[in-house]
Formats: C-alpha cells, structure tokens, sequence
C-alpha cells in the first residue's frame, strides 16, 4: 500500500477503535448506575422493574454484579478509547493487556465447566443437602430462594425430593415443601409423594444443555469480539512506530 493508503487505513481503524470502545464505556457507565442505584435503593428497581427482579435478587446480589461489571467495562473503555485517540502507546498495550486476562479468563472457567461438571455436582451435594436439611423452613431468605428456583425450573431439592428427608421442614409438616408436587395439588393435599423426581441440578444442567447453542455462539460472539480489539489494539500500537 502507498503511504496516504496505510494512513487512510491507520485512521479509518482509529476511528472505529474510538466509536467501539466509547460504546464499551457508556455502556458500562449506564450498568454501574444502576448498580450504585439497586445498592442504594433495591425497593424502587423492585417497584419498576415487577416481581421477576425481586427473585434475581435473592439468588444473585445485583447490585455488587452490575458495579463490578460496569466498572470493568468503564476501565476497558477508558483504555481503549483513551489509547486510540491519544495514539498512546502506553494505553494501547493497557488495553491489550486487560482484555487478554479477561479473555484468559474466561476461556479458565469454560475449560473448567466443562472438565469439572461432576466434581461441582458432588460438592455442591456435599455442602447443600445438609443446608436443605437444617435451614429450609428455619430461613426466610433461604427458603425463598429455593421456593422460587424449585418453582420456575420445576424440581425438588438439588438432587431430587429425598434430600428433604430428616428435615426440620419434614419434621415438622410432615409433607414435602408445596413446590416439590408441582401443579398435582390433589397430591400436595393428600400428603401424598407424588413428588417432581427431578433435582434442580440436573434440571438446570438439561436447561443449559439445550441452550448449549445459544449459549455457545453468545461465548464465541464474544471472544471473536475480544480478539479483535487485541488484534486492532496491536495494529494501532505496532503502526504508531512506523509514522
């Protein structure tokens, strides 16, 4: 290429470095917003956002989530943005740097989901089923947490309704937690075990399972999307050298 066509190209890739990462970083101003406004005041998302935000929040604390995400996407777009305008060197291989942890990062968890599926499942069994045991029914928290995954995924307990057994719940009711019959509610009131034989565990894995499609090219969506930044990252970084 003639020098006027590499630098009409260096400036077209700088301009596209800019408007992406300016993207990256409104976007994680908007999410670290909201999470300062979740920590700050959880009942008026609730209020807005209906029922659906209010179980989210007793499984996952959003708020921290979205701080800590919006907060990593302000970082990235700073760089990134910051980097390419400036034509910093120093910035740029910033940039490089920190994405390629995340990706690394994310690539270490992948390998480990994949690898250690089994190995979660028997831990999450040994440190669970006790807790379903002693704190279901005892804590309103808790217990609401498992009433609502029970009842949106249609399981009962994490490996199947047997985990209840011993329980303080069963102990005390002598019946199984209303979730675990579904919709027999003939069954549920009969105190019979027409129970759901599924546990959460393995219902959310078939979920995950046939979601593996969606959730696959959304992983791969963004990996290509985080090696293309390190690659433009590093073209921007190599051609500020050469002018």
């Amino acid at each position: 290429l003639s020098p006027g066509a590499r630098m009409g190209c260096f400036t077209f890739i700088k301009v596209m470095m800019i408007l992406f990462n300016l993207a990256i970083f409104l976007g994680g101003g908007a999410l670290l917003g909201v999470g300062i406004w979740v920590r700050m005041d959880g009942e008026s998302f609730v209020g807005i956002f209906g029922t659906l935000s209010s179980s989210v929040m007793q499984v996952v604390n959003v708020s921290y989530f979205l701080i800590v995400i919006g907060a990593i996407l302000l970082v990235i777009g700073f760089l990134g943005c910051c980097g390419a305008q400036k034509e910093s060197k120093c910035l740029l291989i910033t940039f490089f740097s920190v994405v390629l942890i995340i990706f690394i990062g994310e690539v270490a968890v992948a390998v480990v989901a994949l690898v250690y599926t089994s190995l979660a499942e028997t831990l999450l069994t040994a440190v669970l089923t006790p807790l379903l045991r002693e704190k279901y029914g005892e804590d309103k928290r808790f217990t609401e947490i498992w009433n609502v995954t029970m009842t949106e995924v249609q399981c009962c307990g994490l490996n199947n309704y047997t985990d209840f057994n011993n329980s303080i719940w069963l102990d005390k009711h002598e019946t199984y937690p209303a979730p675990c019959f579904g919709r027999s509610l003939l069954l549920a009131c009969l105190h019979l075990c027409g129970c759901l034989s599924q546990g959460c565990f393995n219902q959310i894995l078939k979920e995950i399972r046939t979601n593996a499609g969606a959730v696959g090219g959304v992983a791969a969506g963004i990996a290509a999307l985080e090696i293309a930044s390190m690659g433009v990252a590093m073209y921007l970084y190599c051609q500020l050298d050469k002018k």
